[in-house]
C-alpha cells in the first residue's frame, strides 16, 4: 500500500510539473477527512497487506483553476502601482460604492458610517453639494441612485455599510438629495429643491442643523461649468463648508438668501470669469462685499490653483511633498463628489482633474514634480506622497496612471549636483495677506 501511496505522489508531481498553469486547491475539511480516513485505511489493513473491509473512503476536493494566461489579468498595474490606488468603476455609482467601502471597510468588527447620503447619477451638483456631509462629524460618503431606483451595486454597498444613525445625524440613516430614491427599511431624511441652488442650500441648511452654528466658509462654484466646480467637493468633504452654486451669469435667490444668512462668513468663488461671470461677481458682492474669487481660467489649472491656496484657515496649502491626492476626469463631474470621502479620511487629499487620459497635462505635470518627495540617506524616514485615481481606463488609462506614480514616487536626492530637475522650485498661486485674517487670498478679483 505504501508503494502505492508513493507511485501516487509521485503521479500528483509529474502531473503538477506538466500542467504549471493551473493550480491544486485541496479543500482543508477535505484534507482532515482524507488524513482521518488513510489512518482508518491503514489500521484496517492485515500485516500481509490485504484488506479486512472495505469502508467509504474519503472524497478529496479538487478544483482546477486556470492561472492568469496575461500579466494583465492580475489587475497590476492598472489596480495599484507603488503609489497610486484606482477605483476602477466604470460610472460614478460603481465609483462611489467602491470608495465608500474603501472608506469604511465595515468588516473584522469594524463599524459603518453613522448615515449614507444619496444622489441621482444624473444630478452632479447634488453630489458636489452633499460632499459636505462626508465630514466630520456626519461623515456620510455618497452613494448613487439612477432614474428612481436603488441599483444593485448601490443596494450591496448600504447592505455592508449598515448606517446605523447617530445623534449627529438625528438618527437618521440615510439622507436623501435632490431626485435621489429612498432606500427601504433606512430612517431618511429627505432635502428637496427645486434646483440645484435650491438643493445646495439646502444641504447647507441640514449641516448647521446638524452641527450647529454657522460654517467657517462659504464654496460659490458653477452649475453651468462642471469642470470647474468639481475641485469644491473635495474640499467640502475635508472641511463641512457648504458649496453654493451660482449661474455664469446670475446668481440664484436661494444663493443670495443664504449668504444672507451666513453675513459676515467668508466667501470663495471657485472658478474664472468664464464660468462665474463679472456680472455674477457684482450681484454675489452686493450681499459679500469680500467675496473673493479663486482659480485660474481653465479647469486642470483651476483644481491645481485651489490646491495650493492658503488664506489663513482656508484652503488645502499642498505645496510641499507628503500628500494624498485624488484624481477624477474632467469629463465626469459626478466622479467628484463620490471620490470625496477621500478627502475626509486616510491621506486627506484635493481633488485634481485631467481633460487627458492618455497623459497628464504639462500644468499637472510640473505641480506632481513640486510635490516629488526625495532623501539622501534613509528612505525609511522620508515622507511619501499617494494617489487615487477614480475611475476606469476610460477615465484615466494605464499610461496616465504609471505616470502619475512616478511623478509623485520618493526619488534619491545627491547634493551638490545644483540641479533642480527633481523638483523644481514650486510655483505659487497663494494670495496676498488679507488684512481681515491675516493670511493670504487669491489677489483676484476684490
Amino acid at each position: 500500500m505504501l508503494s502505492g501511496l508513493r507511485h501516487f505522489v509521485s503521479d500528483v508531481g509529474h502531473w503538477l510539473t506538466e500542467r504549471r498553469w493551473r493550480v491544486l486547491v485541496v479543500l482543508v475539511a477535505g484534507m482532515a477527512v482524507a488524513a482521518a480516513g488513510l489512518g482508518g485505511y491503514l489500521l484496517a489493513t492485515d500485516d500481509d497487506g490485504s484488506e479486512e473491509a472495505e469502508g467509504p473512503g474519503p472524497q478529496v476536493l479538487v478544483q482546477e483553476v486556470p492561472q492568469p494566461e496575461a500579466t494583465e489579468a492580475l489587475g497590476f498595474p492598472a489596480f495599484a502601482t507603488a503609489n497610486t490606488t484606482r477605483v476602477a468603476g466604470t460610472d460614478p455609482i460603481a465609483n462611489a460604492a467602491g470608495v465608500a467601502l474603501a472608506v469604511y471597510p465595515s468588516a473584522g468588527g469594524v463599524a459603518g458610517p453613522a448615515a449614507v447620503a444619496l444622489v441621482d447619477a444624473a444630478d452632479w451638483p447634488a453630489g458636489i453639494a452633499a460632499a459636505s456631509l462626508a465630514a466630520d462629524p456626519i461623515g456620510a460618503p455618497l452613494l448613487v441612485t439612477e432614474g428612481g431606483e436603488v441599483p444593485e451595486l448601490t443596494a450591496d454597498a448600504l447592505r455592508a455599510l449598515a448606517p446605523s444613525g447617530s445623534p449627529e445625524t438625528n438618527e437618521r440613516q440615510a439622507f436623501s438629495i435632490g431626485a435621489a430614491a429612498r432606500s427601504d427599511g433606512l430612517e431618511t431624511l429627505e432635502v428637496e429643491g427645486a434646483n440645484a441652488a435650491e438643493v445646495a442650500a439646502g444641504i447647507a441648511r441640514l449641516r448647521a442643523r446638524l452641527v450647529g452654528g454657522e460654517p467657517q466658509h462659504v464654496v460659490l462654484a458653477s452649475s453651468d461649468e462642471p469642470a470647474f466646480a468639481m475641485p469644491a467637493a473635495s474640499w467640502a468633504a475635508r472641511s463641512g463648508d457648504p458649496v453654493l452654486f451660482v449661474q455664469r451669469n446670475s446668481v440664484p435667490g436661494a444663493t443670495l438668501q443664504a449668504l444672507r444668512d451666513y453675513e459676515g462668513v467668508p466667501v470663495y468663488v471657485l472658478g474664472p470669469e468664464s464660468a462665474i461671470s463679472p456680472d455674477a461677481m457684482r450681484q454675489i458682492k452686493q450681499v459679500a462685499p469680500e467675496a473673493l474669487r479663486v482659480g485660474a481660467d481653465e479647469p486642470v489649472a483651476n483644481a491645481i490653483a485651489f490646491a495650493r491656496l492658503a488664506d489663513g484657515a482656508f484652503g488645502w496649502n499642498i505645496n510641499d511633498p507628503g500628500h494624498g491626492l485624488v484624481f477624477a476626469n474632467a469629463d465626469r463631474p459626478l466622479d467628484a463628489a463620490a471620490a470625496a470621502p477621500l478627502s475626509a479620511s486616510g491621506t486627506w487629499g484635493p481633488l485634481l482633474v485631467t481633460d487627458d487620459a492618455t497623459a497628464v497635462p504639462g500644468p499637472l505635470r510640473g505641480y506632481l514634480l513640486d510635490l516629488k518627495p526625495g532623501y539622501e540617506d534613509d528612505p525609511t524616514r522620508a515622507v511619501y506622497n499617494h494617489a487615487w485615481l477614480i475611475g476606469d481606463t476610460g477615465a484615466f488609462e494605464v499610461a496616465f496612471q504609471a505616470q502619475v506614480d512616478e511623478l509623485i514616487a520618493l526619488a534619491p536626492i545627491r547634493s551638490g549636483t545644483g540641479s533642480t530637475e527633481l523638483a523644481p522650485p514650486p510655483g505659487t498661486t497663494e494670495p496676498e495677506p488679507r488684512a481681515d485674517s491675516g493670511g493670504q487670498d487669491s489677489g483676484a478679483d476684490r
